[in-house]
């Protein structure tokens, strides 16, 4: 058993799992703290893991580190749309046009979009009727666009821009995991 570093509640190791850190779940929102979860997240993810292995555990592991989520994950342009990639939460919707909803609109401008009420942004895309509040971060390759991290809530006004420099960190940190640096 390899003990990790103490900034994670009641940890377990598991050797299939790499000895990999495991989410802090369902924390106190009052104890939300970004850089023990960044921290976290650098050391799940790891260039010798594929892409999708390691988008598939950073949404797990953000998904269960957040409190008043419903719905986080990938998606990844392929044939000029952007695909469903490793994601936690509902079912959800298979393409998004370039442009269109949320995630389409941040890909296509190459910035993050931070929607505090999905009913007041045009053309939002619903897929998940829950969702009321979303966040959505382009994601590179070594300066490509390869797709967003699309994050939403069920609470209007989720999202501030403590949450957007956090969730902007958290793609760093995988775009540096991906490119090895």
């Amino acid at each position: 058993m390899v003990e990790h570093k103490k900034i994670f509640r009641s940890i377990t190791t598991d050797s299939r799992m790499d000895n990999h850190p495991q989410p802090i779940m369902n924390p106190d929102p009052q104890e939300f703290n970004p850089d023990t979860i960044l921290r976290g997240l650098e050391e799940l993810l790891d260039s010798r893991w594929t892409e999708l292995a390691n988008m598939a555990n950073m949404a797990s592991y953000l998904f269960h580190s957040l409190h008043d989520l419903n719905w986080l994950g990938f998606y990844l342009l392929t044939d000029g749309k952007l695909s469903l990639g490793p994601f936690q939460g509902k079912p959800a919707c298979i393409e998004i046009e370039i442009g269109k909803g949320v995630c389409g609109t941040a890909f296509a401008q190459k910035q993050t979009v931070v929607v505090q009420d999905v009913e007041d942004f045009p053309g939002h895309i619903a897929c998940d009727p829950a969702s009321r509040s979303e966040i959505v971060v382009p994601v590179y390759r070594n300066g490509a666009p390869i797709g967003v991290l699309d994050v939403d809530s069920p609470s209007i006004g989720r999202f501030s821009a403590r949450e957007q420099d956090f969730f902007e960190r958290a793609v760093k940190i995988f775009e540096n995991a991906i490119s090895g640096t």
